[in-house]
């Protein structure tokens, strides 16, 4: 007998992707709670936050590092936490 969890993923999977990218701003919703402030705010908070990002860039404070070396990184932490 299969599990809840895996009768709701398979639910899920049946789902367009626009019904799955809502279920998953739910769930995340779920674990982190409502952000703060007004959508507004947020979106004006993050256009900041990217602003400091791209000037830190160029710059050269922080180091760009390549979409291959980040899924490397990721996928080692993840193997890591398999073991």
């Amino acid at each position: 007998m299969a599990s809840v969890f895996e009768d709701v993923a398979a639910k899920a999977l049946q789902l367009s992707a626009a019904e799955r990218a809502r279920l998953v701003d739910e769930l995340i919703r779920s674990l982190d709670g409502e952000p703060d402030g007004e959508p507004s705010e947020v979106a004006a908070a993050w256009e900041q936050e990217i602003a400091r990002r791209l000037n830190d860039m160029e710059a050269g404070r922080v180091k760009w590092v390549s979409e291959d070396e980040v899924r490397a990184a990721t996928r080692a932490v993840i193997d890591a936490h398999r073991k």
